[in-house]
């Protein structure tokens, strides 16, 4: 797989190409926008949160709890059945995390043309 001319071929086993997925595809680009989803740990009940973030890889989401990196959760997008995911990073207010299984580009897509970040907060910090 090239990822791009500027980039070293990447050689990844047949057998375990998910396994190192959301390694190799850290470097997918993250799209801003903004989801109104479900996210839930395992062992809890689902909450709301907004997804600000999302990549074929993982995404990013607006939560007030701290969890652990490696801790496994599912994220629950409009239309879509609950996606598999792990926290790669937390701080105060937002949570990053990987999905088991990349996401299609068309999803990635489509999400981001339905889901745009408004005029209003795209220049706020």
């Amino acid at each position: 797989m090239i990822d791009s001319p500027t980039r070293k071929i990447l050689r990844i086993p047949p057998l375990s190409r998910y396994v190192f997925a959301s390694e190799v595809d850290r470097c997918a680009p993250r799209h801003k926008l903004l989801i109104p989803a479900r996210l839930r740990f395992s062992g809890s009940t689902s909450f709301a949160v907004q997804v600000t973030d999302l990549s074929l890889a993982g995404f990013a989401c607006d939560a007030l709890l701290q969890t652990h990196p490696g801790t496994r959760c599912w994220l629950k997008l409009p239309t879509l059945a609950a996606l598999e995911a792990e926290t790669v990073h937390c701080n105060r207010d937002s949570l990053g995390c990987a999905f088991q299984n990349l996401l299609s580009p068309a999803v990635v897509d489509r999400f981001i043309a339905l889901y745009p970040v408004p005029e209003t907060l795209k220049n706020q910090t």
